[in-house]
């Protein structure tokens, strides 16, 4: 109560017509609605005011530091990114993005820089490889066993049969990501070295079969006492079955010791499922392109020892070498492509042909055209470079016209473009089939170009000699004629 009285006469003080009460809202008089008086009103506050004190310039000040700050994150994040790229950065691996092509692009230029020394410093060791076929085929080992040139393309062959495929196989793993992990690179590694040399010894093996009975189809006799030697020498090189021809009990140690450590080599690549796979299903390609392989051996056999065909052990070995390493450069290439752009069993829309246009092969703007533009460009400069040192080398043993030259030239160059083919319509083939091109075309592949080598290269031979007779008669019949 006395609250309120004092409310009400300081109310009354300060001079107001009417008392609020507890509770309750002042009464409008008579006259009208409640009124205050002039004095004891309180003008409202204007809130526009306060607003339109923040101008543009206050408004800039506040954002442009914080946005330059997260700018500046942003490219700092951007630079550590490109720096870390396929490293390993906390356990992640940093990539780019795929470009639309599935791959990223790459000049003619970069590739036939990546292509050219690989493929010289090979060209070189299977230029020495002839210059040492044309020395050792004079030996009395290869005088008295025929068939041991017949060997020659098969176990050539099987670098395009084990070691390409191997290196193919692996070049899809890193480009797909499977070796990133450290722990992962050693088990791959040491699976697929296992492999080859499984392959290695059963191919080793087989290749001396395959020689015995070629001959033996075309001189109508086999001889038995020439498997020891001939499976020997196919495993272990020439020399040491030369050696071991006078020796009753070496030759049969060495193929019993090479087949004991199979069990081992089997073990060490079953670790890896992959290889699993290709121990139970890959043994026909190796030995199909091992039986067409020795084919060409049979056309070598019979041609190396013949006075037109002087020089055919020289150059037998690079050109099917070279061949044989384009094309399994462009099946790598296309195999990658493929595995990083498709699914097995799924082919792109842009090859869906199983038969392509050749002028797509090469003509076009696609990678893998362009790629195969780049590798048949580099089969004249290769093969002329290898002329050059063989003339320099052993010049005498050799022909020097011009006209085999030529075409010697024009045949490494029809068989490259053959195989460039073949490779574009073997690789859509097995992909289609859900098969690895990795390990089902590289053998055939090679084997196709052992046997397109040598039946060329004996071609040129035999052409360049019915023109250099030919040329030789038209000089001698005006001298003999009557004066």
């Amino acid at each position: 109560m006395d609250g309120t009285e004092t409310r009400q006469r300081r109310a009354g003080e300060l001079g107001l017509r009417y008392t609020l009460s507890t509770g309750r809202l002042p009464r409008a008089s008579e006259d009208g609605p409640l009124s205050v008086p002039e004095s004891q009103r309180v003008s409202p506050k204007p809130l526009g005011t306060e607003l339109s004190r923040e101008t543009a310039l206050s408004i800039g000040l506040q954002v442009i530091v914080p946005f330059m700050f997260a700018g500046l994150g942003l490219s700092g994040a951007g630079i550590l990114l490109s720096y870390f790229q396929g490293k390993k950065l906390r356990g992640f691996s940093c990539e780019l993005t795929r470009s639309p092509c599935g791959v990223f692009p790459e000049t003619a230029f970069t590739l036939t820089c990546q292509i050219t020394v690989p493929l010289l410093l090979s060209g070189l060791g299977m230029m020495t490889a002839g210059l040492l076929m044309n020395t050792i085929q004079h030996w009395p080992v290869f005088m008295e066993v025929k068939d041991l040139l017949t060997l020659v393309p098969p176990l050539v062959g099987l670098k395009g049969n084990l070691e390409m495929t191997l290196a193919s196989r692996l070049s899809t793993a890193a480009n797909t990501g499977q070796m990133d992990d450290p722990r992962e690179q050693h088990g791959v590694i040491s699976s697929n070295l296992a492999l080859i040399q499984v392959q290695a010894t059963v191919v080793g093996f087989l290749a001396p079969l395959a020689a015995l009975l070629l001959g033996a189809l075309s001189t109508g006799e086999l001889d038995f006492e020439k498997v020891k030697l001939l499976c020997a020498s196919s495993v272990i090189t020439a020399f040491l079955a030369a050696f071991a021809l006078d020796s009753r009990y070496l030759t049969p140690l060495v193929c019993i010791g090479l087949m004991a450590l199979t069990p081992v080599w089997v073990l060490i690549a079953r670790k890896n499922p992959p290889i699993v796979k290709i121990l139970k299903f890959g043994w026909f390609p190796i030995i199909l392109a091992m039986v067409i392989s020795s084919f060409g051996g049979l056309i070598l056999n019979k041609t190396i020892s013949k006075e037109q065909y002087k020089g055919m052990a020289i150059f037998t070995p690079i050109i099917c070498g070279v061949g044989g390493n384009l094309v399994a450069i462009q099946t790598s290439r296309i195999s990658t492509y493929l595995h990083m752009w498709s699914t097995p069993g799924v082919l792109p829309l842009w090859m869906k042909k199983f038969w392509p246009n050749p002028c797509s092969t090469f003509c076009t703007s696609e990678i893998n055209s362009m790629s195969a533009r780049v590798l048949l460009f580099l089969v004249i400069p290769g093969h002329l470079i290898f002329l050059y040192v063989i003339y320099l080398v052993e010049g005498h043993l050799v022909p020097n016209s011009k006209t085999f030259v030529v075409f010697y030239l024009l045949a490494g160059l029809i068989q490259v473009t053959i195989l460039l083919y073949l490779a574009e319509v073997m690789v859509r083939l097995t992909w289609h089939q859900a098969l690895d091109p990795d390990n089902h075309c590289i053998p055939y592949l090679t084997g196709l170009g052992d046997l397109l080598g040598t039946g060329l290269l004996a071609l040129c031979f035999l052409i360049s000699w019915l023109l250099s007779e030919a040329e030789l008669d038209g000089i001698l019949e005006p001298a003999s004629g009557p004066p």
